[in-house]
């Protein structure tokens, strides 16, 4: 007992101690799996928080506003490509669909509250639990701060938001999953896995023999010497690859005994030894009409393999099948693509459309993967330092904005620091994708930034509102909990329907996007499992760009209607 009360004491004293506790407890039961379920970090920290809480630990809330606001500039950094891309390119239906699924969300919680004659504060929690976006919870703090109520009645309203995340926050995750990856595919009458099979069948069209991967792949590098006159001595580098028929590549040459540079317009010759990069397939060719030789040092090609960031617009929106025809992609091939803040994997098929921010892993020699990363993007090698100057004056100057406050009818509407934060996000973002030495934010950062940032902000919420979070579930826990089934499951039925009948998206990708514009990763990670392939992502990136902005903001608007 001395022990536990002195524990108990230094926690008091040192309330940061309380929060690391929550966070390593919380980390650890997020992440402890029940089959392929688990709580995640968020909830498991906000569970550990409230245990803790029971201590009546004081702790700042100036603490939860710095992390939380650091929190909000990341998540907007990481989606602002595709957010802009969404209101401004051709993914816009894909993000009028994300507004419509969004508002309906957002309808449905309201009108939950207004039934069930909930507060502000259950409003808010039953928002961010059935539709898991932790994040609103963070400006509906900040709006229920704002109310004209006592400070008693605030705190009330304010330790009611996790006691109603956390009841709904289980079938929210769930509940959507089952409902978009089994139910959804019933409610369009379609088999998902014969329909995804046939959209990349579509997407492939125009690949080569072997597929696009070929198109791209350097498979093998063979030396040949051209000692007759009647195949490529004579030819320029340019026509000689052309010839081919096929991606073949001079990677070197050797003149005279000296290995020399050469470019497109250099005239080839009798004697000359060259080094040609191909498929294996194409080379038996090149054997039959020039000698084969061993030339160990002609063929010690540099081969180097990296990540590029898509920042060119003559690569936006192209198809990998019309890059691949482009003379900066000679030698190289494309083993990955990766979309949006989450990273999700998109087919690697002829037809798939690169966008402006698109992660690709590529391969080849390093010349000509230096040539690629030149004319589409820029290399992401891996770095630890992080820009703080851009980092910093971003959610300064986000904050300024969103701190700037506009009467509407005596009601004082503001973005507040926070919302101004998340919007600088989207716009700071956005510029990188393109001007990528604006600043460096290594993905650990952004990591650090968006998960230990927002898992601070409610593992301080947590621990505030520990004292009364079991009387709070003993007093609505039942009720609330078919609430949050109600503001789960609707919406995500209808959204199908309107995918389906009213932007006719196709079958393949329809439940991504609504995946995408419920901000549930979990959920069309089980569409692509049920679907045997990864085109549902095709859908899911651009709405859940815009999703996760306005459900985030959903937090203080909700408060706002409860008022």
């Amino acid at each position: 007992m001395l022990i536990w009360n002195w524990v108990e004491q230094t926690l008091r004293s040192y309330p940061e101690l309380a929060i690391f506790l929550a966070l390593a407890a919380g980390y650890w039961v997020g992440g402890r799996k029940l089959g392929s379920f688990s709580l995640g970090s968020v909830t498991g920290t906000l569970l550990a928080g409230v245990l803790i809480g029971q201590l009546d630990i004081e702790i700042s809330s100036q603490i939860k506003s710095v992390f939380f606001i650091m929190f909000l500039f990341s998540v907007g950094f990481g989606v602002g490509p595709q957010f802009v891309r969404g209101v401004a390119n051709d993914g816009l239906p894909q993000a009028v669909f994300a507004v419509v699924v969004s508002c309906l969300c957002l309808l449905f919680v309201y009108l939950a509250a207004v039934l069930s004659g909930y507060g502000p504060g259950l409003a808010a929690g039953l928002l961010a639990g059935s539709q898991t976006i932790s994040a609103s919870i963070g400006l509906a703090t900040n709006a229920i701060n704002r109310l004209e109520l006592s400070p008693t009645e605030i705190q009330a309203q304010l330790d009611a938001i996790p006691v109603a995340y956390a009841v709904t926050y289980l079938f929210g995750t769930l509940g959507t999953g089952w409902v978009i990856a089994y139910l959804g595919p019933k409610l369009l009458g379609i088999d998902l896995q014969k329909e995804c099979a046939r959209y990349e069948k579509e997407m492939s069209a125009g690949a080569p023999e072997g597929g696009i991967q070929s198109a791209w792949h350097q498979h093998i590098v063979r030396a040949y010497e051209l000692s007759t006159p009647n195949f490529i001595a004579g030819k320029t580098v340019k026509q000689a690859e052309a010839m081919a028929g096929e991606r073949l590549f001079l990677e070197n040459l050797r003149r005279d005994g000296k290995i020399i540079p050469f470019d497109d317009n250099t005239l080839l010759q009798v004697g000359d030894i060259v080094a040609v990069s191909g498929r294996h397939e194409a080379l038996v060719d090149w054997s039959n009409r020039a000698e084969e030789v061993a030339d160990r040092e002609l063929l010690q090609i540099p081969i180097e393999s990296i990540d590029m960031v898509v920042t060119s617009k003559a690569a936006n929106n192209q198809t990998l099948l019309e890059l691949s025809k482009r003379p900066e992609a000679r030698g190289v091939y494309v083993t990955r693509i990766r979309r949006g803040s989450m990273g999700v994997d998109i087919p690697v098929q002829a037809q798939t459309k690169l966008h402006r921010g698109d992660i690709v892993s590529i391969s080849g020699s390093r010349k000509h993967v230096e040539a690629v990363i030149d004319a589409f993007g820029f290399a992401d090698r891996p770095t630890s330092v992080t820009d703080m100057v851009f980092v910093g004056f971003g959610i300064v100057i986000g904050g300024l904005v969103g701190a700037i406050v506009v009467p509407v009818a005596g009601v004082p509407i503001t973005l507040s620091t926070s919302g101004g934060a998340l919007i600088a996000g989207l716009v700071f973002g956005w510029l990188r994708s393109f001007k990528p030495k604006l600043g460096s934010v290594p993905s650990a950062t952004l990591w650090f930034m968006n998960s230990v940032g927002l898992n601070v902000f409610i593992a301080v919420v947590g621990i505030t509102a520990g004292p009364t979070f079991i009387h709070g579930v003993k007093q609505v826990g039942i009720e609330l909990f078919f609430w949050g089934i109600f503001a789960t499951a609707t919406p995500m039925i209808l959204a199908p329907f309107i995918g389906k009948y009213i932007f006719r998206f196709d079958p393949a990708i329809n439940l991504g996007c609504c995946g995408g514009a419920r901000t549930s990763t979990a959920s069309v990670a089980m569409v692509a499992d049920v679907a045997k392939s990864n085109v549902p992502m095709l859908g899911y990136t651009v709405p859940y760009a815009i999703s996760n902005t306005l459900l985030t903001l959903w937090g203080m608007v909700i408060v706002l209607l409860m008022k």
